[in-house]
């Protein structure tokens, strides 16, 4: 059963991780290099292809590291699986009150009648720049798996 979660928790966070990563090194600058008025329809197909996909893999890593923390055999290894767990916990955070709430507000935005302060409402930096915290974490997390999957292999 340790070995189930333990694949569990690295596919989880490694697909967090990745997904994430992609966003941050693609999406991000691409955001920030369209023209306004395609800004909008990206960023909501965007959304649309990461949700619920992303949400579903964050929670496998989650729930596999809080698993592995409690019922784990190695106690190194258990440190590092919540250490994991808590990086994955802190993306969830930032992505429900920072990401969300933008994805939210550009969800129900008309592309054709954006508001008339839109260079002191656009949200694309505060986005890229909160993407850019969340993904720090989730690579945390794969990290500390991979340290811990490491120690359980042994020498």
């Amino acid at each position: 059963m340790i070995r189930f979660l333990v694949a569990l928790a690295l596919l989880g966070t490694g697909l967090s991780a990745g997904g994430l990563s992609i966003a941050s090194l693609g999406g991000a600058p691409l955001l920030l290099a369209l023209p306004v008025d395609r800004y909008v329809p990206v960023h909501k197909f965007l959304v649309t292809r990461f949700d619920p996909f992303m949400p579903i893999c964050l929670l496998t890593g989650l729930v596999t590291d809080l698993l592995l923390t409690f019922f784990g055999d190695a106690g190194d290894a258990r440190g590092l699986f919540a250490g994991a767990a808590a990086a994955c916990f802190a993306v969830m955070v930032v992505s429900l009150t920072k990401n969300v709430p933008i994805n939210k507000w550009v969800e129900k935005l008309n592309p054709d009648e954006l508001p008339a302060d839109w260079d002191s409402v656009d949200p694309r930096e505060r986005w890229r720049n909160w993407n850019v915290v969340r993904t720090g974490f989730a690579v945390l997390a794969l990290v500390l798996n991979v340290i811990a999957v490491a120690i359980l292999i042994g020498p």
